[in-house]
């Protein structure tokens, strides 16, 4: 076993063509490593392949070609282990709507040959929240408790690979804090975690270390805070006394007057500094009566490497 819970090189899928439609490549020769023990992100535009490498870690889609190594296991050699070492909770509520959470843990555990005397049904409805639903039939959950009963399912054979599809996508802010106190849990038990999202603000927060596809690649990957200080742009915030008419900013300066009388100037920190941009504001006469700097997000990484693909 490597320091990387996952390693994937060379991995590309090609879903075949149509009399109507060509041949498509999801992956075009993707490497990346996911260290044990991290809460790793996977982000990326609407059709960059996401879910196509998901899909393949969890044996649910044969790659075209490449090799993809889980704890350890080659899945072209070892796929039955590769595939135990992986749980995936799905975007989409697929749920027997006639089974109990009881009921619904119970089966997935003996779909994975988990023995009854190793299942861990009642700790699991616990650390999800269901324990008193743990009879209730899966039709009268609601949309919430249904999320939270696909992550307990993808915990039932004990992964130490747990990959978040779109986790909190349309609940509501309680359920979205249960369920990162949850992951922290099991990150802090040891747990690899993968997580895919649109809310960027989630990733920033959650994630050790951040892989941005696109078009099938692989564009960026690096620590959160790293790819984040891959942006030039910093910005100022400033409040004047009074507004400013003749400001006459240094090259590469851009100005937005922001609601209630702040200026923001951002700034190309490589080539212009803090110092200067204030210095012309008080060349125009401009009395500062309160400043701050602000830092660029993920949002800002994220559409600057995919040209603003959403």
């Amino acid at each position: 076993m490597s320091d990387n819970a996952i390693e994937i090189s060379g991995l590309r899928k090609v879903y075949a063509g149509n009399g109507k439609s060509p041949a498509k490549t999801a992956l075009d020769g993707v490497d990346l490593d996911v260290p044990d023990g991290s809460i790793f992100g996977l982000l990326g535009p609407n059709g960059a392949g996401k879910s196509t490498l998901i899909n393949i870690l969890a044996g649910l889609v044969i790659k075209t070609e490449g090799k993809v190594r889980i704890w350890g296991f080659d899945q072209d050699v070892n796929p039955r282990q590769s595939r135990a070492a992986i749980g995936v909770m799905p975007q989409e509520l697929n749920i027997d709507p006639f089974f109990t959470p009881a009921e619904a843990l119970e089966v997935q555990a003996g779909l994975y040959g988990v023995p009854k005397t190793q299942r861990r049904t009642a700790e699991i409805l616990e650390l999800i929240g269901l324990s008193d639903k743990a009879d209730a039939y899966a039709r009268t959950l609601s949309g919430g408790m249904r999320r939270r009963l696909l992550l307990g399912k993808a915990l039932v054979h004990h992964p130490q690979v747990l990959v978040l599809d779109e986790p909190t996508a349309g609940v509501d802010i309680e359920l979205r804090q249960m369920l990162w106190s949850n992951v922290r849990k099991l990150n802090d038990r040891g747990m690899t975690i993968i997580l895919t999202t649109h809310y960027l603000e989630e990733a920033e927060e959650m994630c050790d270390e951040i892989a941005i596809i696109d078009h099938g690649r692989v564009v960026a990957r690096d620590a959160t805070s790293a790819l984040l200080g891959r942006l030039d742009a910093k910005t100022l915030l400033i409040r004047t006394e009074t507004a400013l008419t003749g400001l006459t900013l240094p090259e590469g300066v851009r100005r937005e007057d922001r609601p209630g009388g702040m200026l923001a100037l951002t700034y190309p920190r490589t080539r212009v500094s803090a110092g200067a941009v204030i210095a012309a504001v008080q060349e125009a006469g401009g009395v500062i009566t309160d400043i701050a700097s602000e830092e660029p997000d993920l949002e800002d990484v994220f559409l600057s490497l995919t040209g603003g693909r959403g």
